[in-house]
């Protein structure tokens, strides 16, 4: 049985999708799988082992070109190569109507949320069988939920494994064990002050470990640049490819992150990650994993340095002692 997943963006979304795929690549050995995602994101779906062929939208670059042949030439692209791959099923993950569309593309029956389910309740309108999976659960459990009804499996929700492999490389020249600090996020109000980014590098290295940080864009990268300034030690890795930041995530001892993307990458590789959520809340879609922990800023309140390294330590004794280390 040939499935292809639609699961566009974004990277936490992504991420949050792999579980189930682990789930039914062991339920269902028979079935092979195949990944439609924002070229953004093909290399992170990369990191499954069980995903085959990746086929990347540009929907996000797609929509700034929308008169350009170029853009329409790209879109009938994909969708002869969707419907030359004769898809047996497509599993729409996302539950919107930009994911129902292009699963609508391969020209095979679709699977997905029902409408009180779905993001957008319209997706469901494209598809063929549909599902109830309460609104209320965890993304990641909606997913699993989700491919276990589609494909005829129960999915044995007291356990959690993303089954993603770190890509090879790392970080040279560095011995010992490190910190990934993971400042850079979509939104201003999601950001911790830099003084905290600071603070946070500077119990660390007290502690033994060499932070490390990377930046994407200018204003990371003043960020970036300011906590090496103050904090000698720490390593700033410049500007990378997403594969290339993963394999340096995926060897790190641990991990402190905004909101973002790569916080929800570190936890899925099962490091200690600590993820500071300052102006939204980890409810439903927050970091999932066996040495993940989410500190929330109460209302009027902030946190800590203190509070965020006393985690940390917290999950790497964890670690330890569960034998993982």
């Amino acid at each position: 049985m040939k499935v292809l997943i639609v699961k566009t963006s974004s990277m936490g979304d992504v991420i949050h999708t792999f579980p189930a795929v682990e789930d039914a690549s062991l339920a269902r050995p028979d079935v092979s799988f195949d990944w439609c995602v924002e070229e953004a994101f093909a290399g992170i779906v990369a990191l499954h082992p069980a995903i085959g062929t990746i086929h990347t939208v540009a929907i996000r670059r797609w929509r700034k070109a929308l008169l350009e042949g170029g853009t329409w030439r790209e879109a009938a692209a994909l969708r002869r190569t969707l419907r030359d791959c004769r898809y047996d099923l497509v599993i729409d993950a996302q539950g919107l109507l930009k994911s129902a569309l292009v699963a609508r593309q391969a020209r095979a029956p679709i699977a997905g949320f029902d409408r009180s389910s779905a993001r957008e309740p319209s997706a469901t309108l494209f598809y063929d069988v549909t599902y109830r999976v309460p609104r209320d659960l965890h993304a990641i459990e909606r997913t699993r939920r989700l491919f276990g009804l589609a494909l005829g499996y129960q999915p044995d929700l007291s356990t959690l494994a993303s089954g993603i492999v770190s890509p090879p490389g790392g970080l040279a020249g560095i011995t010992g064990k490190t910190a990934f600090l993971l400042h850079g996020t979509s939104r201003e109000d999601k950001k911790w002050p830099v003084q905290d980014w600071i603070g946070t590098a500077r119990l660390l290295v007290e502690r033994g470990l060499t932070p490390v940080t990377t930046w994407s864009n200018e204003r990371e990268k003043a960020v970036a640049e300011a906590i090496a300034k103050a904090v000698p030690s720490a390593v700033v890795v410049p500007k990378s490819p997403l594969a290339d930041i993963a394999a340096i995530l995926g060897r790190s001892t641990l991990v402190i992150g905004a909101d973002t993307g790569l916080t929800h990458l570190a936890s899925a590789f099962g490091l200690p990650t600590v993820a500071v959520f300052l102006a939204t809340e980890p409810g439903l879609t927050g970091p999932r994993g066996p040495y993940a922990s989410t500190l929330l800023a109460a209302a009027g309140e902030r946190v800590t340095p203190a509070e965020v390294v006393a985690e940390a330590e917290r999950l790497l004794e964890l670690k330890v002692r569960t034998g993982s280390e």
